[in-house]
């Protein structure tokens, strides 16, 4: 049975606006939306690889840290997964912090923040300290990404989340297919006597948000209306063909925090994205651990962990674009999780370096299609404190999962000594995730 939104009408929200605009002012505003698209992506794009390096370049750290710290691979998968602990407590009052001080100033404060405790994190001592620092790390970054989400419906109609969904979280491999190598590069250096290789890395890597995060308070506008690089009837056009669309929106399914959370299509995401994270986040942190088994060098473990993040930035782009022309987006979306689940189990049971290799390219190719496919959803049936509070609920019970998978995968690798029953758990949660997906309708079926 699939699982409808809620009614067409709900109490007391506004009525649907008439479409105001004629088709040269559509044009005109799709004119202004690209011009938005062009200078606001690169940067947003560049702030998320940063803080998707940032929250995952321990795993890197790991290769000589545990050893040094003396922390176990249970503890590691603890204590890694903490980070999204504080990123779900945090994350809920974040986005509506965000809302009422504008994008600008909150996620130029979110930045600098986290910037900071990355840098922090070089310091810590054992695994209860390093918990703690990467539970602060979680704590710090709550509210970028769906927070990122958000200002993107201030400033692109639907027509264009999907586009610049997939085109944003094609930061994903890039921040892998850049950061792994260097990152590698860097635990290759000798160490110093006081200072280690892996608290280079984290000292080094962190700087980058600091800087950027400054740099968001002369970049970013909150709203069209504010933006100084707009002529004025592209910022009235733009403004209006958003407000026209938030207000159908809100006429359908509710604008505010109270309609959100009594959705139940808004439960099953966060669900969906929960078993996607899992995977995602899992396989990511323990990435450089797998193919380090294979008896190569931290340089080459670097570059290798890189290939499979290549294969997904080409995959999720084209994934996204069929899945958003397809008249059967879910089974898209469903597709891409059932792929990598299949392709991880094969990557957990041969033990031919190649083979393996090229199952974890097809496994991170599935879980990022998935990604670029899936988030351009929510936006479909939230707006206002809506989208504030429910596009936060999604992610923050989502990246629960990137609690769950590393801890899992820590705990059954210690328990049965390899890493085969842990990528096979895995695995399980993507079929179950997949199987969710296919309960959904797509909101953007007869929109009005």
């Amino acid at each position: 049975m699939t699982l409808h939104t809620l009614p067409d009408a709900m109490p007391g929200a506004p009525a649907a606006p008439e479409k105001t605009l004629n088709p040269q002012e559509m044009d005109r505003s799709e004119h202004a939306a690209a011009k938005a698209f062009r200078r606001i992506l690169p940067f947003i794009f560049i702030c998320y690889v940063i803080s998707y390096l940032d929250r995952t370049n321990v795993s890197f750290a790991a290769l000589g840290m545990n050893a040094d710290l003396g922390i176990t691979a249970e503890q590691f998968g603890f204590g890694a997964g903490m980070f999204f602990i504080g990123y779900f407590l945090f994350e809920i009052p974040s986005n509506l912090i965000m809302q009422k001080t504008g994008a600008r100033i909150w996620i130029a404060r979110i930045m600098i923040s986290w910037g900071l405790i990355s840098m922090a994190t070089a310091f810590v001592t054992g695994p209860t300290s390093f918990a703690v620092a990467r539970f602060c790390l979680g704590m710090a970054e709550a509210g970028f990404t769906p927070g990122i989400y958000l200002f993107f419906t201030y400033w692109f109609p639907g027509t264009w989340r999907a586009k610049i969904t997939a085109a944003f979280l094609v930061g994903i491999p890039v921040a892998n297919i850049i950061g792994a190598p260097i990152s590698g590069a860097i635990m290759q250096i000798t160490s110093h006597e006081y200072i280690r290789n892996w608290q280079w890395l984290l000292l080094i890597e962190g700087v980058p948000a600091v800087l950027l995060g400054i740099a968001c308070l002369f970049f970013l506008d909150d709203k069209p209306a504010k933006a100084k690089w707009l002529t004025d009837d592209e910022k009235s056009l733009l403004q209006r063909r958003l407000d026209e669309e938030q207000q159908r929106i809100a006429a359908k399914h509710g604008a505010t925090m109270r309609h959100a959370m009594r959705n139940p299509l808004l439960w099953l995401l966060a669900l969906i994205n929960f078993c996607g994270i899992v995977g995602s986040i899992g396989v990511g942190l323990w990435m450089p651990q797998i193919i380090k088994q294979m008896g190569v060098s931290h340089t080459a473990t670097g570059f290798l962990t890189a290939l499979p993040y290549v294969c997904g930035a080409l995959s999720m782009l084209f994934w996204a674009r069929r899945a958003n022309h397809s008249p059967h987006r879910i089974r898209w979306i469903s597709g891409a999780l059932v792929i990598a689940a299949i392709a991880l189990s094969c990557s957990a049971v041969v033990s031919e370096p190649v083979l393996k290799m090229l199952a974890l390219c097809i496994t991170v190719s599935g879980i990022l299609a998935f990604q670029a496919s899936f988030w351009a959803l929510p936006s479909g049936f939230l707006t206002g404190n809506a989208a504030a509070a429910g596009l936060a609920v999604i992610v923050s019970v989502g990246n629960l999962g990137g609690f769950f998978g590393p801890s899992l995968i820590g705990y059954v690798k210690q328990m049965s000594g390899g890493f085969m029953w842990a990528l096979l758990a895995v695995s399980v949660i993507l079929l179950f995730g997949a199987l969710a997906v296919s309960q959904v309708r797509d909101p953007y079926k007869n929109a009005a």
